[in-house]
């Protein structure tokens, strides 16, 4: 989680020269040859009915972060986070059935709505806070969609391929904004890191940790993440959040947690 958010503040801080689409077509692309070093998946050997569904996987991995990124040049880099986990909260709420469930929906909606620019006075983007919602179902749809991809194609290589295909969506848009005639070394260079700090290294770390916890316990660490995004976008990027944005960040982290406690199949909350 540390290594998501410091990328996510790096890649913010990479806006002013590049923008925000520019930015996750570098990450994207970037992350899709590392990951294809890494796994060096056998393309030729994938068949049409995986493709079908790989296909899917990699488009939402597009749109997701394309979304993502474009709500963190509105809105800060913690609330962005907040808002865009409840995509994943909401697929543990629905993979539990019990009455106690709707505490946990009462939780997160109360803390959508103490961000949720109500009024001018709020000085938060309404816009960059929809563009974190359609973010939200982006992460819902990649749980979702992801599970049906680690079931057709080993976790690495189908990761690898499902980055490859964000990477064919996402570079025209990258190209439309002259993604090119804008990069330096040294932006290349950050980028690279985003990419690296973003997708390689998190993922490889939580297939080590999900090898070593049960799945439950990796679904309730992981609601500290809006927190960590609330601190690094405090102590990397100098963004304040106001004691209501505060307690909205503990009412979703609380809400995830309770949801993924109570679930009897916890989902795995695996980023890309």
């Amino acid at each position: 989680m540390l290594s998501v958010q410091g990328g996510a503040a790096l890649a913010k801080d990479m806006f002013p020269a590049l923008g925000p689409a520019n930015t996750v077509t570098l990450r994207i692309v970037l992350s899709a040859l590392v990951l294809g070093l890494v796994f060096r998946p056998r393309i030729h050997q994938i068949t049409a009915a995986q493709w079908r569904i790989v296909i899917p996987y990699g488009v939402i991995l597009a749109l997701m972060n394309l979304t993502f990124y474009l709500a963190l040049a509105r809105i800060p880099l913690g609330l962005a986070v907040t808002v865009e986990f409840t995509g994943p909260l909401a697929v543990a709420v629905l993979g539990s059935r019990r009455a106690q469930d709707f505490l946990w929906v009462l939780l997160a909606i109360t803390g959508i709505a103490l961000i949720a620019p109500w009024h001018t006075s709020r000085n938060i983007d309404p816009v960059g806070v929809l563009l974190a919602l359609v973010a939200a179902v982006g992460w819902a749809s990649y749980i979702l969609v992801g599970a049906r991809v680690s079931r057709a194609i080993p976790a690495g290589p189908g990761v690898a391929i499902g980055m490859l295909v964000a990477s064919a969506v996402i570079l025209p848009i990258g190209l439309a904004h002259h993604v090119l005639s804008q990069l330096t070394f040294r932006l290349l260079v950050e980028g690279l890191g985003v990419a690296i700090l973003s997708s390689a290294l998190p993922y490889s770390f939580e297939m080590i940790a999900l090898r070593s916890i049960p799945a439950k316990t990796f679904g309730i660490l992981m609601s500290l993440e809006p927190a960590i995004g609330a601190l690094s976008g405090l102590l990397l990027l100098r963004e304040r959040l106001s004691s209501a944005q505060w307690t909205a960040v503990l009412l979703v982290m609380a809400a995830s947690a309770g949801a993924t406690w109570a679930s009897k199949k916890a989902e795995v909350f695996v980023e890309a």
